[in-house]
């Protein structure tokens, strides 16, 4: 079993930055992604950056450049840089990881960009 924790949203204004923060406890043997998606309201829970296989990264066209996923290994943690927040990357932000077929989620943390 797999527990995901996050940490790290808020408020900001437009042209902001937050980091978001998301701590796996459990077995991490044959953990196959992990990473962030979102969801704004009345929307589809969509993907914004994640580690896949080796270490390759996926981010959604929508954040590229502007956002930096990164991990710590050692104590399990994720994280996402958000730079250049705009008002529609306001969402409530979900930590995810895959494991054995098994898909896990954390319990969400709100990013709100606005002036």
């Amino acid at each position: 079993q797999v527990q995901l924790v996050e940490s790290g949203g808020g408020l900001v204004q437009p042209g902001g930055s937050l980091r978001l923060s998301c701590v796996a406890s459990g077995s991490m043997l044959g953990v196959t992604a992990m990473g962030w998606y979102r969801q704004a309201p009345g929307k589809q829970r969509e993907l914004v950056a994640r580690f896949v296989g080796g270490g390759n990264t996926d981010y959604a066209d929508s954040v590229k450049g502007r956002f930096t996923i990164s991990r710590d290994n050692a104590k399990n943690t994720v994280s996402l840089q958000m730079n250049s927040l705009k008002p529609e990357d306001s969402a409530v932000y979900y930590c995810h990881l895959a494991r054995l077929r098994s898909d896990y989620w954390g319990q969400g943390t709100q990013v709100t960009v606005s002036s």
